[in-house]
């Protein structure tokens, strides 16, 4: 695998024998080279967003290393730049290091030392680009883009879907597990009807008492019940007019699925303890983390309330599935955090960047927001995701992870355009469709 089809390392030395054999170490890697005799030479190769490291000897004729250093920090401070110093000079070493060098090599080096080191410069200017790039799209969000996040595919059929249905009055049923944003969908798909100027009313139908959800649900008159001292407008009626969310419907008693039924049937409701029939006109969103069609099979939930409420469905992927906007949403609430907190946004290392894009995430997006919080609070990642209690993940696992949310990132950007993804990524076409194919990524998906 070479997450570098695209990069490659400008490598400056004057010594034009140590310059071929380096090359041919470099390329015999799998690493792109261009070799130059002079720091005059390379300079026009070393641009703003260049998709390369820069290696060079610190005594070279004329323009020496670490005038090459300051000139490219000058052009592209993240730009990673690895200097070679003469034997025992640790205090040019150091200078170079204080001038913001990514590292240093010694003459003589060993060539595996000095491979290992290209890829690691490489690994970090090739997360900081990807990085970069989602922040530039972060500030392009709009609309419906800035509330529900995320350019994978999977979230923009979750968008498409979202703004059909806002359009129509019917009954939707939000499918997801915990944490993958249900109540943001729900508020989503008020927000963009034309009932977002009435109630958006959200029960946690888990949270509440079975003795208090029919009072909660659909009101009382005084004297009810005991305590009924005045009169109560339930959420139903509160959100007449708007939508009602409905969230871990699984957990409603049964003889409120009877009751909830009737309402959605007949579109009119009865407080307790009065006779008089009040005209209902509301969307109803359920959402739910449980199969319910498996459970109204087994009798554990009305199965003619379980068809009334799944008139039309949304399902929302997990994080897991949806890898490549991971980098996005982390951005995102540690800019949120940042600004509660009152707190300025701790820089994220390229490193912890594919750490995070590795992690499986099981709390979904609710996890990776209080992962963001404590990072802004805290400044490390490292205990958070150590407390996951995740398995180690193998370099070569977190490796493939990441390459396929690069890869389906280009796609996404690139509307599923192979020719345009092959420039964007500098991948030529056969190792590009292996790469599809290994990962198992469809392509037709993006178009």
């Amino acid at each position: 695998m070479n997450m570098f089809d695209g990069y490659h390392v400008i490598y400056i030395e004057d010594d034009p024998p140590v310059r071929s054999s380096v090359a041919q170490t470099l390329e015999l890697s799998g690493l792109a080279v261009k070799a130059f005799g002079t720091a005059e030479d390379a300079l026009p190769h070393i641009t703003e967003g260049a998709q390369a490291i820069v290696i060079t000897d610190v005594r070279l004729p004329r323009m020496d290393g670490m005038t090459l250093l300051e000139k490219v920090q000058e052009i592209d401070a993240g730009l990673p730049v690895v200097v070679v110093t003469a034997h025992g000079d640790i205090s040019m070493a150091v200078r170079a290091m204080r001038a913001g060098a990514y590292d240093f090599l010694e003459k003589p080096f060993d060539p595996e030392r000095f491979v290992e080191t290209a890829i690691r410069a490489l690994d970090k200017r090739v997360m900081r680009m990807a990085l970069e790039d989602l922040r530039a799209q972060l500030q392009q969000r709009i609309g419906i883009e800035s509330v529900l996040l995320g350019h994978s595919a999977a979230m923009q059929e979750v968008r498409r879907k979202v703004l059909r249905l806002a359009a129509t009055s019917a009954d939707v049923m939000i499918l997801g597990e915990t944490g993958t944003g249900k109540e943001l969908v729900a508020r989503c798909l008020h927000d963009q009807s034309n009932r977002r100027d009435r109630n958006f009313v959200a029960i946690n139908c888990g949270g509440l008492p079975e003795t208090l959800f029919e009072s909660e649900l659909f009101g009382h008159e005084p004297g009810a019940f005991t305590s009924a001292g005045k009169r109560r407008i339930g959420k139903i009626e509160h959100a007449n007019g708007g939508t009602l969310l409905l969230d871990e419907i699984e957990s409603m008693p049964i003889q409120m699925q009877i009751k909830l039924l009737r309402v959605l049937q007949e579109r009119k409701l009865e407080r307790l303890g009065s006779n008089e029939e009040l005209p209902i006109n509301l969307r109803v969103v359920a959402a739910t983390k449980c199969d319910l069609r498996e459970l109204s099979e087994q009798q554990k939930f009305r199965a003619d309330l379980y068809y009334r409420l799944n008139v039309a469905q949304v399902q929302l992927p997990p994080l897991r599935e949806r890898r490549e906007d991971i980098p996005l949403l982390f951005e995102y609430f540690v800019g949120q955090a940042a600004e509660r907190y009152e707190l300025s946004a701790p820089e994220l290392s390229p490193e912890r960047l594919r750490d995070l894009m590795a992690h499986d995430w099981p709390g979904n997006v609710r996890e990776i927001r209080n992962a963001a919080d404590r990072f802004v609070l805290e400044g490390d990642l490292g205990e958070l995701l150590a407390d996951a209690g995740s398995e180690p993940v193998p370099l070569a696992q977190q490796m493939d992870k990441v390459e396929k949310a690069l890869i389906e990132q280009a796609l996404q950007r690139c509307q599923g355009r192979m020719q345009d993804v092959m420039q964007q990524l500098g991948t030529p076409k056969k190792t590009l469709y292996d790469k599809l194919h290994r990962h198992g990524i469809d392509p037709g998906r993006f178009r």
